[in-house]
């Protein structure tokens, strides 16, 4: 699937997410021209509004940020 075209995509979201409804989703999907695997994401309340594609490499470097605390507001 191209990233693209994200009407094929299985989305999911955390087993930890609260019934707030304040929470992202993601796909895994296939970049442009089938090269690699890319992370598709996108706003759980507004499942037909603008995504972010992340590639593989990318989605890692921030995941280990936001764990680190590198994006914390206090």
């Amino acid at each position: 699937m191209p990233a693209d075209d994200l009407s094929r995509a299985v989305w999911r979201k955390s087993a930890h997410s609260g019934q707030n409804g304040s929470c992202i989703e993601v796909a895994l999907i296939t970049g442009p021209e089938g090269n690699g695997r890319m992370i598709a994401v996108r706003d759980s309340k507004d499942p037909g509004g603008p995504k972010l594609i992340f590639s593989r490499r990318k989605w890692s470097e921030f995941i280990a940020c936001v764990k680190n605390g590198g994006l914390d507001l206090a």
